[in-house]
């Protein structure tokens, strides 16, 4: 068997490289998706980005389905060929694929039927309004296009091919920077070029990734209804976790949209360009919450608690050191960025707010992600689940209300900052007293019942690194955080069947 890579050598030099590499391509997506928007401020119109904004709320909870169903995906169908069962893998991937079909449209109906409720619902009013509900009600029909991309993208991660499965969606985002200044200004269609850029991006996404799992790999079997019927109970088994931890944050980000909306378009425009700003500043810590994950469970595989903690603890201090820095430029720079966007009024002066005093608070969401990977590869990533809730509501609700309160729109950014700091130090201590836990209890157990264990648990830590589905299309960057911590959600059955068996 080959000697893990991370077990050996220094663990700050393993999390710098994960960071970074997977960081080049996220950062290219979150800059595609910068890129909408900013075309579309060059029309001069400040509810344009407010009616983005409102629309991106709705992508969001949808998109979080989407991913549910990708991360069941990659979870069976590589525990399939993990038993050097092609045929099962292939049958498994089918029945994932029809079922993405199945819900997506489902959800896309219901979602279509309803689109003026749900902006109102959120603020939307008048003309942005209007707007808002002429570019989803042409983006929503594609949510199937988008299931089945992730789906074939989950399942290139399943068979190792990682690449291709980051190539499709590169290819997406290129093809979304290439037509939306086209359709925008060339046809003159605005908002809804906008959106039909993002369609068409969705479809190369597909395709791209559909050659992969199917020519390429071969990795798709014959659909017999009998054989869905009995795989639908294993495949909702991690599906349904999967969506309810996903659509923690949509939930959440609808409410604070809801709640700046009270103060008019403009603060909305602002915070749908502090939507785009944060995953491509902070792109390196999206990345790290998805690398972390390998490097503690290849350890955690190999008995090896010590370099467990400290691949925490340096997870920690290198986005700490990142954000730091990161915060200082954005400080800089806030009169050129509310320009890059010609956001003027209350837009331009919620971006320098957030680029004066809630970029830094970033750093407590970064302690947050890192955490719940460390959750998920350390047998407990109901905890996750658990935190993810915690934060969206009783860390959000009740700050955002008194914030908003206390100082309107400026108020619910530092309420929603000040209650993901309050979870992100409670995740922390729970972090490190779980590998504290982990060592008493592990100390206690016989080395001849660990030496058996030892290559499993290598081999089950290894797969925990698949790489997270990416979409540019959904533009809100909380959605970001989900995307990253997707990598560790996916092995979260073997995980914490691994760790019961070393400690129980």
């Amino acid at each position: 068997m080959t000697q893990p890579r991370f077990v050996q050598g220094s663990t700050m030099r393993h999390v710098i490289a994960m960071s970074m590499s997977g960081a080049m391509g996220l950062t290219t997506l979150f800059l595609v998706d910068m890129l909408d928007l900013f075309f579309l401020s060059l029309l001069g119109e400040d509810f344009l980005a407010a009616a983005v904004g409102y629309a991106s709320t709705i992508l969001f909870l949808t998109t979080s389905i989407s991913i549910g169903l990708s991360i069941a995906t990659t979870a069976t169908v590589s525990r399939a060929l993990g038993e050097r069962n092609r045929g099962k893998a292939n049958r498994l991937m089918i029945n994932a694929v029809a079922l993405a079909i199945i819900v997506s449209c489902l959800v896309a109906l219901v979602t279509w039927l309803m689109i003026p409720q749900l902006l109102s619902w959120v603020g939307a009013q008048g003309e942005v309004h209007r707007l808002a509900e002429s570019y989803l009600k042409i983006i929503i029909p594609s949510m199937p296009l988008l299931a089945l991309a992730m789906s074939f993208g989950a399942g290139l991660r399943a068979v190792g091919d990682a690449k291709l499965s980051m190539n499709s969606s590169l290819a997406g985002g290129a093809v979304n920077a290439m037509l939306d200044p086209v359709f925008i200004f060339a046809f003159s269609m605005g908002i809804e070029g906008a959106a039909i850029a993002s369609v068409l991006a969705r479809l190369t996404m597909m395709l791209v990734s559909a050659y992969g799992v199917v020519v390429k790999h071969g990795l798709i079997g014959r659909f017999i209804p009998a054989h869905f019927q009995r795989d639908l109970p294993f495949i909702l088994k991690v599906a349904l976790p999967a969506m309810a931890t996903n659509l923690a944050t949509p939930i959440s980000s609808a409410f604070v949209t809801r709640s700046i909306a009270e103060y008019g378009d403009g603060f909305v425009a602002g915070y749908a360009i502090v939507g785009r700003l944060i995953p491509v500043s902070f792109g390196v810590v999206f990345a790290l919450s998805g690398a972390i994950g390998p490097i503690i469970g290849q350890n955690f595989g190999a008995n090896l608690m010590p370099r467990v903690r400290q691949s925490l603890k340096d997870a920690y201090l290198f986005s700490g050191i990142y954000i730091v820095s990161v915060s200082i430029l954005l400080l800089l720079l806030q009169d050129q960025i509310a320009g890059l966007f010609n956001a003027q009024g209350n837009a331009a002066q919620l971006v320098q707010f957030f680029c004066s005093y809630i970029a830094i608070s970033f750093l407590f969401n970064a302690f947050l992600f890192v955490s719940n990977a460390a959750f998920n590869n350390l047998g407990k990533a109901t905890w996750s689940t658990g935190l993810n809730w915690a934060r969206a509501t009783l860390g959000t609700i009740p700050f955002v209300v008194i914030g908003s309160q206390m100082a309107g729109a400026y108020g619910v950014l530092a309420g929603q900052a000040i209650g993901g700091i309050i979870f992100a130090i409670i995740a922390m201590v729970l972090a490190m007293r779980h590998i504290t836990s982990l060592e008493n209890k592990l100390a206690e157990v016989p080395m001849v019942v660990k030496a058996p264990l030892l290559e499993e648990q290598q081999e089950a830590a290894e797969q925990e690194s698949l790489p997270c589905t990416l979409n540019p299309q959904s533009s809100d960057s909380a959605q970001l955080c989900q995307l990253a911590e997707e990598a560790e959600f996916e092995g979260e059955l073997r995980a914490e069947k691994l760790a019961q068996e070393r400690v129980g």
